[in-house]
């Protein structure tokens, strides 16, 4: 295969994963079925998940809220998730085929930071220590003032992806996925359905 050829394959790979990353963090779950091939897959090893075909892919990622790291409602606000892709490897197998190794880390976007506010004021014991901050409600990053950046949310999720893509000549040599497995650590419970 030709050096710029397969330079613009792997580009054209990781590109598609961070349409498919864009999508989710946009509020756009259902729009990622477009980015597979027509028998397409996304598999959960632990607990022998599978779901195949574009239109059931539709059908599951439509299924869940349109979760955004923008927030929820007109206002901006609300709990979403942001997910942060890194160490992205491609590697070409064929003109129209490559596989691609990915990790991921997920943060919860929203909620509330701080102590308990449901505790009274006065209940802090004298002579423990400061009193515990007031419960500060989290502003997700889009609304806040430039100068005052959100705290950072601790991860709740973290685990790898292994994909596969097809250079589809039916959609004009485009290149989509077709099959993503996710592996998450041992302990960590699979997805909701």
């Amino acid at each position: 295969m030709d050096p710029i050829e397969q330079l613009l394959a792997e580009r054209a790979c990781q590109r598609l994963l961070l349409d498919l990353v864009r999508r989710f963090d946009h509020g756009e779950p259902g729009s990622v079925a477009e980015l597979f091939t027509e028998d397409g897959t996304w598999a959960w090893p632990a607990g022998d998940r599978l779901v195949r075909g574009r239109a059931a892919l539709r059908t599951y990622f439509g299924a869940h809220p349109a979760r955004s790291h923008r927030g929820t409602g007109s206002g901006g606000t609300g709990t979403g998730t942001g997910l942060v892709m890194s160490s992205v490897q491609v590697e070409v197998t064929s003109p129209d085929t490559a596989s691609a190794t990915s990790y991921f880390t997920a943060f919860l976007l929203g909620g509330v930071l701080g102590a308990d506010r449901d505790a009274p004021a006065h209940s802090h014991a004298r002579g423990a220590g400061p009193a515990p901050a007031a419960r500060t409600p989290y502003t997700p990053y889009t609304s806040r003032a430039p100068h005052a950046p959100a705290p950072a949310p601790a991860p709740v999720r973290i685990g790898h992806y292994e994909d596969r893509f097809h250079r589809s000549p039916a959609h004009g040599g485009t290149w989509l996925l077709e099959r993503r497995t996710v592996f998450l650590p041992p302990d960590a419970p699979p997805p909701p359905l």
